[in-house]
């Protein structure tokens, strides 16, 4: 949707199929990542009102059987990566021009960012570059399953909230790879994130402040987890790290 600052966005709206929370998990990673110094879109609250919708049938969700019209109201949306009358966007690279990949090495901080909120989903990014450019620039969307989707816990598996390639991780050699962005995560003020956490629309979580507040305490909590976490999914049947070496 182009919205009123003149800017592309991504929109999800509040009857999403996924789950309400989806939309405050999307704000609340995303915008603890843009903290951290990954690349991720710009996030905002978009309000969309009742005329609008009536007036385009596109603003409907397909489901299984029937069709309904989105809901109106306070929205979450995510700029899109580059003005498509300006790039190109790909949600996928193929292995043989992950080289052309400006950015790669952020990959190793988006895991370190997904194991700290409970990512459930697999690691999603968009491949973007401006026109007569040849390299790409990786930017990680979807956030929407972090803190488990609608659960608000943190189920930890190796394997979960990871890229489905191993390729992107080549680089990583051992810890100093997560700089700067582990150690951003680890020695993040609690006010910060009960910052972010404070920019979150009560409507996006039904108003259950407490829930809200639960979450958060249990994020800073797991501040101190997350080289655990990797260490989990470095050991796992992936091997995706095959270049580690430890210090002597």
């Amino acid at each position: 949707m182009r919205c009123s600052d003149g800017n592309f966005y991504v929109v999800k709206f509040r009857n999403n199929p996924q789950h309400l929370r989806v939309l405050a998990n999307e704000m609340l990673a995303t915008r603890l990542a843009d903290r951290v110094g990954l690349p991720v879109p710009v996030t905002e609250v978009v309000e969309v009102n009742e005329w609008l919708i009536e007036h385009t049938p596109e603003l409907s969700i397909q489901l299984a059987h029937n069709t309904i019209p989105c809901q109106a109201g306070l929205q979450f949306g995510s700029q899109y990566v580059v003005n498509p009358m300006l790039g190109q966007v790909f949600d996928y690279m193929p292995v043989e021009m992950l080289g052309r990949v400006r950015n790669l090495e952020t990959f190793a901080g988006m895991l370190a960012l997904d194991k700290w909120t409970g990512n459930a989903n697999g690691r999603q990014a968009a491949f973007w570059r401006f026109s007569r450019q040849k390299l790409y620039s990786a930017s990680f969307i979807d956030q929407g399953y972090c803190f488990n989707a609608g659960e608000w816990n943190f189920p930890d598996f190796p394997l979960r909230g990871v890229y489905a390639r191993n390729e992107v991780y080549a680089g990583v050699r051992g810890w100093e790879s997560f700089d700067p962005w582990l150690p951003q995560i680890e020695t993040m003020h609690k006010d910060v994130v009960w910052g972010v956490v404070n920019e979150i629309p009560p409507e996006w979580y039904e108003s259950q402040a407490d829930e809200l507040e639960k979450l958060a305490r249990a994020l800073i909590e797991r501040q101190q987890k997350v080289r655990e976490l990797i260490a989990a999914f470095r050991g796992s049947s992936r091997n995706p790290f095959p270049d580690w070496r430890d210090q002597a």
